[in-house]
């Protein structure tokens, strides 16, 4: 369950655009957050010489899908050196290492294994690493370690802007009628769309299908983007979502799935019909009147 906590943040230099340390006061695992074109200032540090897991994250130069690389190492200056000359999708790098010099290869290895598990299964990014790897032998004492760890980065990491492991829908009931509770649908021009109203957006859910064809006022920029990431696969007169997708807006969400322009705060409904509108919108103004 989510609990209040205490986050602190560092800029060395205080540019909030530069190295950024992230620390929760409580804990001995920090995240440093380093743009590429600083990676030389972050090798000068002492945590460049340290046991570490690291996240490389970019987007990808066709489609725009946001990609990420998940490693481990026992020296951050060479392995970090080494995909600043191969690898050139990332432009941000974040780097967990421990406060107490505690962390060991054992550990890495299995966070990385961990890591890559988990943002697999959330499904926010197209990962850059070749596959998952097998699951390294931990004593189960340093996997109980490991987890109080993996919490701590992913809480940091999310905060720094990254959550690479959390899942873009929320989890819902299943069976009877607590599923449709949580949900708002579209079905407005041929669409027939299910989606989540969350703190980052509206997130259409994977196996809504819209239309194909798109009126002549609308821009299909957004779409052509989609197919060519794979969110989106056409299938005859229809296109259909596989997999969770994240819109900026409740409209950007009805406009994708119809193929035209719409007000996406009175398309999306419950089953009972009540709109997004009157269900966030009206409520939010009716409380603070």
């Amino acid at each position: 369950m989510p609990h209040p906590q205490t986050i602190q943040i560092f800029l060395p230099t205080g540019d909030p655009q530069g190295i950024r340390i992230a620390e929760i006061t409580t804990r001995i695992v920090r995240v440093i957050e380093v743009p590429r074109s600083l990676l030389g200032d972050f090798l000068k540090m002492p945590e460049a010489e340290q046991v570490g897991v690291y996240f490389l994250f970019g987007e990808d130069e066709d489609g725009g899908a946001p990609r990420c690389y998940i490693g481990q190492t026992g020296s951050l200056k060479t392995r970090l050196s080494q995909h600043n000359a191969a690898k050139d999708f990332w432009n941000r790098a974040l780097i967990a290492v421990s406060l107490t010099h505690s962390l060991t290869n054992t550990h890495a290895s299995y966070l990385e294994w961990l890591s890559i598990q988990q943002a697999q299964s959330a499904g926010r990014y197209v990962m850059d690493n070749g596959n998952a790897g097998a699951r390294p032998h931990t004593p189960a004492p340093m996997q109980a370690d490991c987890s109080e760890i993996h919490a701590t980065m992913r809480m940091l990491l999310a905060t720094l802007g990254h959550p690479v492991f959390d899942p873009l829908s929320k989890p819902v009931a299943t069976g009877g009628q607590s599923d449709d509770g949580e949900l708002y649908y579209c079905r407005a021009r041929n669409a027939e769309g299910r989606g989540q109203y969350t703190e980052e957006g509206f997130v259409v859910l994977k196996g809504s299908s819209g239309r194909a064809d798109v009126t002549p006022s609308f821009m299909s920029r957004a779409r052509e983007r989609l197919l060519k990431q794979g969110v989106l696969v056409l299938d005859g007169d229809r296109v259909r979502f596989e997999r969770d997708h994240l819109f900026k807006t409740p409209s950007g969400a009805s406009d994708c799935l119809t193929g035209g322009n719409t007000n996406g705060w009175l398309e999306w409904k419950r089953p009972d019909g009540r709109t997004l509108q009157e269900l966030e919108r009206v409520t939010v103004e009716e409380g603070d009147s």
